[in-house]
């Protein structure tokens, strides 16, 4: 990487130029395709621009098992062949046809990425934007208060919940990480420990994908306005720090650490920024991110901000005018009047619990 006492580095062109040098004196360097190198110099070129604009982190080296993958463009990218409704074939420069499972219709792209994820599955995904889900028209307002025991609460009376791993994957996945522990560093035992764990997690992984891909559907079909908390996720989730006892040098205090870790595992696993991200693409323009501040410490009928009101994790008992309902709930309300100072001043939603998830079948 440039830095300042450096002379300049060869940018995009001389490198293709260098490329072109090297593929003629080496032959391992020749069997590989020549569209998949140069993409490869193109995203580097891109990577190094956007760390020297500030906008992205330093670029890394490309890790075995972890960022594998590679991109086609061009004419390449086109020649994609639909055997039956579930399969398809596409021809990869210096592979040959490859057999595909469609996951939905083919698009008409001039590029794709393949890819490979820990446990060693490979996915193609076309570079295309698809077109965002149209307003019903109606002019509904919808609050969305995202928390940890309850993933995602509406301010109609809907409680929806990430599934995730099963009771018995779940101390299976215990059984494997103490498995780890004792596995010797360079071991075959330990790479196949390894990999079962990222089956597990993947299949976690897999399952939020699609609970996000349902729900954000769903709500972009119903509802005009989707208001949301503004939380920063990445400041949330960050490791306590560190406090040093100040009598006993090289002693620190505690510094609940153990508890911060499971809540930022309960904040990753329900996938909060996830799915304000894919509303935000399938809802272009109609998500709107709202200040967190005493929403979930605000009577949303009277508008009292107290924070006796909020009793537990579930219950919120207004203590100026005796509101009681769901905590998360009382919260989305809050958030879909979009100021929870001010929500006195709109209509109180009426809530009710009763009312089951209504989710969309397909993305």
């Amino acid at each position: 990487m440039w830095t300042r006492d450096k002379p300049a580095t060869p940018g995009f062109a001389e490198q293709c130029r260098q490329l072109t040098e090297e593929r003629a004196a080496f032959d391992w360097l020749r069997a590989g395709s020549q569209t998949v190198q140069q993409q490869a110099l193109r995203d580097f070129n891109q990577a190094v621009k956007n760390f020297h604009a500030g906008t992205h982190r330093r670029p890394t080296w490309r890790k075995a098992r972890l960022h594998e993958g590679f991109r086609i463009v061009g004419a390449q990218a086109s020649r994609i062949v639909k055997l039956n409704r579930k399969w398809a074939a596409i021809n990869v420069p210096k592979v040959g046809w490859v057999r595909v499972r469609l996951s939905r219709a083919a698009p008409d792209a001039k590029s794709y990425r393949i890819t490979a994820d820990r446990t060693g599955r490979w996915h193609l995904a076309f570079a295309v934007i698809p077109p965002s889900i149209p307003a019903p028209g109606a002019g509904e307002v919808v609050g969305v208060d995202r928390g940890v025991t309850v993933s995602a609460a509406l301010s109609t009376g809907e409680l929806l919940s990430c599934p995730g791993l099963s009771e018995r994957a779940k101390v299976r996945l215990k059984h494997l990480q103490r498995r780890l522990a004792r596995c010797h560093r360079g071991s075959n035992r330990r790479r196949r420990v390894k990999e079962a764990i990222a089956k597990l997690n993947a299949r976690a992984g897999d399952r939020r994908k699609d609970w996000v891909e349902k729900v954000s559907t769903d709500l972009a079909r119903r509802f005009d306005v989707i208001r949301v908390e503004d939380l920063r996720i990445a400041q949330m989730t960050r490791r306590p720090r560190p406090k040093p006892h100040p009598a006993r040098p090289g002693v620190y205090r505690s510094n609940r650490r153990r508890a911060k870790a499971g809540l930022n595992r309960g904040i990753l696993a329900n996938g909060w920024g996830l799915l304000v991200q894919r509303l935000e693409d399938k809802a272009r323009g109609r998500v709107e991110r709202i200040k967190p501040a005493y929403t979930s410490q605000t009577c949303s009928v009277c508008g009292h901000c107290a924070p006796e009101s909020r009793e537990s994790q579930a219950v919120f008992r207004c203590v100026a005018c005796g509101h009681q309902a769901h905590a998360d709930l009382n919260a989305a309300v809050n958030i879909a009047a979009g100021r929870a100072v001010s929500a006195r001043r709109e209509t109180p939603v009426q809530v009710s619990l009763k009312r089951e998830p209504q989710l969309a079948t397909s993305t």
